[in-house]
């Protein structure tokens, strides 16, 4: 049965073919939990992401694995589909206790690189200026440095291996296929279980979920494949809608996310998030039409699942770095434009 808000978080499950589920919780967090998903192996289990890294969430991992028969040191291996802290926060602590390997797919193998090597209060001010040029007002900016000390923790643990797309994801003895999926990060990589006798199935992160649209965010901080500067900057927008269709492509019997719950009929899922999406920058595109915007407007005058008055901070950062990635969407198709030069930056409609 589908997850609510009020629900309890569901318990450890045997999803059958050596698959398990383990809820590991998010702290003050409106999704809840992420969804780790437990792969029985030749070698011993490999973990699908790992989950927050507080007490509650290393004991839940523990406690979770134990009731799928193994123990936190027997892990081998941890796939990460993307690095924010809700998936790739207890992989180091993983690690420690089993030294076990970490893959990851490059280009999100850089943005951690960049983590590692940046201290938080230079990684918060090189935001800020980015924000700044978005046209964000000073009381937000404010906030920012209140929202680094106390908000998600960095999870900078480095990996061991590299996922390439289309090819194995180095589970011994399981047809495990590592598809990158760009758009919510540069990396983010779904995984896709295609064994003799068994139903398909697309362990999918927070690429495809079964009611929520992931947020896809800009990354100008860091270089990754496709964001290396130069005249063609990145369009993460794009990279998403590309991505899901490939997924859509595969027609997985079943698909396993790291939030909500399990589902069927990825196709159908997929025509829903690009309806959405062309709705969007449809909107945005009106919007744009009657004046010059910086992407801060552009944000306020989106629609999100609630007013803006009434948006947190964190909710407030979010939608900016969504409306980045529409705008952006909008340039990169030759639908928009800056407006002269300068600081905020504002974009015009064409056409």
């Amino acid at each position: 049965m589908p997850a609510t808000e009020k629900s309890p978080p569901p318990p450890t499950q045997d999803l059958g073919g050596g698959v398990w589920s383990i809820t590991v919780p998010i702290p003050d967090n409106p999704l809840r939990y992420t969804l780790v998903y437990l792969l029985e192996s030749d070698r011993g289990p490999v973990l699908v992401d790992t989950g927050w890294d507080d007490p509650s969430g290393r004991e839940a991992l523990a406690a979770g694995i134990a009731a799928a028969g193994h123990s936190l040191s027997d892990v081998h291996g941890v796939l990460v589909t993307h690095h924010h802290p809700d998936h790739h926060g207890l992989s180091g602590h993983v690690r420690e206790q089993s030294g076990a390997w970490i893959g990851m797919h490059g280009a999100e193998a850089a943005i951690v690189r960049a983590l590692h090597s940046n201290s938080s209060g230079r990684w918060m001010s090189r935001m800020a200026e980015l924000m700044r040029g978005s046209g964000v007002p000073q009381e937000h900016l404010d906030g920012l440095s209140h929202f680094g000390s106390a908000g998600a923790p960095l999870a900078d643990t480095l990996p061991d291996r590299e996922l390439v797309h289309g090819e194995s994801a180095g589970v011994p003895g399981r047809e495990l296929r590592v598809m990158w999926t760009p758009g919510h990060t540069p990396g983010h990589v779904c995984l896709y279980l295609d064994e003799p006798d068994r139903p398909t199935r697309l362990l999918s992160g927070d690429h495809l979920l079964p009611t929520i649209s992931p947020v896809v965010s800009l990354y100008p901080e860091t270089s990754y494949p496709g964001n290396e500067g130069g005249d063609d900057p990145a369009d993460p927008l794009g990279d998403f809608l590309d991505s899901l269709e490939r997924i859509a492509a595969l027609a997985p019997r079943e698909v396993l996310p790291a939030h909500q719950y399990r589902f069927d009929d990825a196709p159908g899922r997929v025509r829903e998030l690009l309806d959405h999406h062309a709705v969007r920058l449809a909107d945005l595109h009106v919007q744009l039409k009657h004046e010059p915007l910086t992407v801060w407007e552009c944000a306020q005058r989106m629609h999100w699942n609630r007013p803006w008055a009434e948006l947190t901070f964190v909710a407030r950062h979010l939608a900016l770095s969504e409306a980045a990635a529409h705008v952006r969407r909008l340039v990169k198709t030759g639908l928009a434009e800056e407006n002269g030069s300068g600081e905020p930056q504002r974009f015009v409609a064409t056409g």
